[in-house]
């Protein structure tokens, strides 16, 4: 998979973009910071899921210098290669409309090919990975960092796990809302039954979802983790479900064993009746808190080394190596997935590493897969990765493909 050609209007910094992308050599982008370069690799991001990694508002996505025009808009669009279909053109438009009360109204629009799509009907279309300095988060952060990684991953692949997300962020709210007016008097709560059912089907989904993907990512892991440590340290990722489901006739599971046997898994199925009956056992505690106290909203996924949890105990170091190891296993679970290789992204992460893992990284991925990099120094790349690449220079928001220089050996 791989993106022919990228266009930008009015996206961040860039007031506008015409891009072709090579197919077979990896691009770095090198430049000063906030000159555009995490912008470009933001708008693919955007592309492939309808939203910033960087948690920012889409209309902070609209380029300032349109705050003023009469319609401010953003456009970014793609064309876009797969096995699945020769070419593809993804066009997204944000826009800032006014109502006739005035009031300022964001809409997006997305377009496959001319025709009018829902976020749903994109998914699979252009699939990414990003991999960001931040994402030490996944080790050092809280849990909703980790559970954004596990829904951002797989709503990429998996469209009735997307839409289980988005219908479980929007019954939520609402189920907690009922819970606050059942605790001050103002409802019955036999009006959650309905709240229940929905949250239920959806969160089972979800829940299942989340245990497949990380026995197989523990696995791909796992390998890339021995090889990084010389095989000293063994990585193991936990899912800690906010309740215990069970497997029939095993009795419950602790969270440490849950999500360690690779080979038996919980269907949304089996998942479905235990987290209602879960929903109701908390009921009287849920109205007195105003709050839904179990789900996937709850969930957390620990990583551990050598059994020992590496967000209590690990170094710095161990975090670095134990998130390069996700990623890698993110790539290649994501081949696996949907056929063929991603699109990958790297937000200024080979200036993080030393030497020895910043090596291990551009051998695992050079030639493999459409590779954007970004940079404010060269010398930190290989001879052999400078070679293949092409160095672009980003400067305000401007791209010159033939102003890159490679450094003397």
């Amino acid at each position: 998979m791989y993106i022919e050609h990228l266009s930008l209007s009015n996206f961040r910094n860039y007031a506008r973009l015409e891009l072709g992308l090579p197919t077979n050599n990896p691009v770095v982008l090198h430049g000063q910071n906030a000159q555009g370069k995490t912008s470009l690799l933001e708008a693919i991001y955007y592309l492939a899921t309808a939203k910033s990694p960087y948690n920012a508002a889409d209309r902070q996505l609209i380029h300032w210098r349109a705050e003023n025009d009469p319609i401010p808009f953003a456009r970014l669009s793609a064309e876009i290669c797969s096995q699945h279909a020769p070419m593809n053109r993804l066009e997204m438009t944000l826009m800032i409309e006014r109502t006739v009360d005035g009031v300022a109204r964001l809409r997006k629009v997305i377009k496959v090919n001319g025709v009018d799509k829902r976020v749903m009907d994109i998914v699979g279309l252009l699939n990414v990975v990003l991999f960001l300095p931040h994402d030490l988060s996944l080790v050092e952060g809280s849990p909703s960092d980790r559970r954004r990684f596990m829904d951002n991953t797989l709503g990429q692949v998996d469209a009735a796990y997307l839409n289980a997300i988005d219908t479980y962020e929007k019954i939520l709210p609402q189920r907690n809302a009922l819970l606050k007016r059942i605790n001050d008097r103002q409802a019955s709560p036999k009006e959650l039954r309905f709240w229940d059912e929905q949250i239920v089907a959806a969160g089972s989904i979800i829940i299942a979802g989340r245990q497949k993907f990380l026995r197989e990512l523990e696995i791909r892991a796992q390998d890339a983790h021995l090889d990084l440590t010389g095989k000293r340290e063994v990585l193991t990722l936990r899912y800690q479900p906010s309740f215990l489901p069970t497997f029939a006739g095993d009795g419950q599971l602790s969270f440490d064993t849950f999500g360690l046997d690779l080979h038996r898994e919980l269907t949304p199925d089996e998942i479905a009746p235990q987290f209602g009956d879960k929903l109701k056992a908390e009921e009287g505690e849920s109205i007195h808190r105003g709050v839904t106290l179990c789900g996937p909203h709850r969930d957390e996924l620990r990583l551990f080394i050598n059994e020992r949890d590496s967000g209590l105990y690990g170094s710095r170091g161990q975090a670095r190596t134990a998130v390069m190891a996700i990623k890698l296993a993110e790539l290649q679970w994501m081949r696996d997935r949907i056929g063929e290789y991603p699109v990958l992204l790297l937000d200024e992460v080979v200036a993080e590493l030393d030497s020895q893992r910043r090596a291990y990284l551009l051998e695992r991925i050079d030639g493999v897969t459409q590779t954007l990099v970004t940079t404010t120094e060269l010398d930190i790349f290989t001879r052999p990765f400078l070679d293949r690449a092409a160095i672009w220079r980003v400067t305000d928001g401007r791209i010159d493909i033939h102003a890159g220089e490679k450094p003397t050996p």
